[in-house]
């Protein structure tokens, strides 16, 4: 078992990275990654995640998810050896109501499956800028199922094979919000002391 500070290094180093490296990834690892978030929690234990997955191996799975994806994220994503289509499930398996924490437990799963991978020293690239229905066409999914994201990932790779737009993204340093702009305590906008706690 990894000690708190281990396990707090490897979520501050995980990133958004757009480079890849010309490196696939085993299906072993793959299937490691996706069976970290099959552990996930969720409401009831719905497990309402879905993953449909697509290498390069797959070519005609992976242009259909490229295809999906705007112009302004297919250009460099076409680089990652993996891309992943996120899908909940929008009802209970046992009286078929609407499940509204459907898309909170696909983030959990998701969370597990960045920490995986992280560990794993692959990165993914999470994005909400594709076209769902082009997805739901292209693979058809069921109508009580939907897209969430598709993730690009891979090893990481050479930033300067990116242009130079995306270079000064990749490169840019972290920035977070101050634990006081996040966490509230007794009341709604008293934020937590971040060097005397005050919980």
């Amino acid at each position: 078992m990894k000690n708190t500070s281990e396990i707090l290094d490897l979520i501050k180093s995980r990133r958004s990275l757009r480079s890849f490296a010309d490196k696939p990834v085993s299906a072993t690892t793959i299937s490691t990654i996706f069976e970290a978030a099959r552990w996930a929690p969720s409401s009831r234990n719905e497990q309402p995640w879905r993953f449909l997955v697509a290498t390069k191996n797959q070519p005609e799975a992976y242009q259909k998810l490229l295809d999906a994806l705007n112009p302004s994220n297919r250009d460099w994503v076409q680089r990652a050896p993996v891309l992943i289509l996120t899908i909940a499930k929008k009802a209970f398996d046992r009286n078929n109501a609407p499940n509204g924490h459907a898309w909170h437990d696909m983030g959990l799963a998701i969370g597990n499956v960045n920490m995986q991978a992280t560990a794993m020293g692959l990165v993914l690239h999470q994005m909400g800028g594709f076209n769902p229905n082009v997805a739901i066409e292209n693979f058809r999914i069921p109508e009580n199922f939907e897209p969430v994201t598709i993730i690009a990932m891979g090893y990481p790779g050479d930033p300067d094979m990116l242009t130079e737009k995306l270079q000064m993204l990749e490169k840019a340093p972290r920035s977070r919000k101050s634990l006081s702009e996040l966490v509230f305590t007794g009341e709604w906008g008293r934020g937590v002391d971040e060097h005397n706690p005050n919980f």
